[in-house]
């Protein structure tokens, strides 16, 4: 009985070494080079850099912008807001007083800013990873006229830049990545 368990037992150890060597280090280095070779901006992060080659930003995780000059983004639950290393919903439910609390608050705000159609629902809630990097169309044209009068521009014309940055998608309803949106602002020179 002995011998039939240490004969089993050395194909055992030897497939689990295998196998460790194959799918943790073999399949995850391929991957990694097949992206930086292929994708090398995608594998990246997708890093945004201004005309210096100062990082400002990524395409594909949400940041704050506080100023009433920018577009801002929907509620984040992560951590203090935005932040990578806390990335998560809020896990509060649909009956949670404390999640009615923050939505009326931020229904509250943008009234205050000049919403005065119905409030989008993604500048009221937040999205489940809490890095959300865009916004729906309705919820970046509601900021229009707050983003307009602070920076002395034509309503028009700034809603003229949102259809422009207007990314179709195909899954879900068109976007507007508001990092980009703002850096075009910022472009316009006001």
């Amino acid at each position: 009985m002995g011998n039939d368990f240490t004969s089993a037992l050395r194909p055992a150890i030897v497939m689990t070494i295998l196998f460790a060597v194959l799918l943790g280090l073999a399949y995850p280095l391929a991957m990694t080079g097949v992206g930086q070779a292929l994708f090398p901006a995608q594998a990246n992060g997708s890093l945004v850099r201004d005309a210096s080659g100062t990082v400002i930003g990524s395409t594909v995780v949400g940041q704050a912008f506080t100023s009433d000059r920018y577009f801002q983004t929907r509620p984040s639950a992560a951590g203090h807001g935005y932040d990578g290393l806390a990335s998560s919903g809020s896990n509060l439910g649909p009956t949670a007083q404390a999640l009615v609390d923050r939505v009326k608050s931020d229904i509250e705000k943008r009234r205050a800013e000049g919403v005065t159609d119905l409030v989008p629902a993604d500048l009221a809630t937040a999205s489940g990873s809490g890095l959300d990097p865009d916004l729906s169309l309705a919820a970046a044209l509601a900021q229009a006229a707050r983003v307009a009068r602070v920076r002395g521009l034509p309503e028009a014309r700034v809603r003229a830049l949102v259809t422009h940055h207007l990314e179709g998608s195909i899954f879900g309803e068109p976007h507007v990545n508001v990092l980009a949106l703002n850096r075009a602002l910022d472009a316009s020179g006001r």
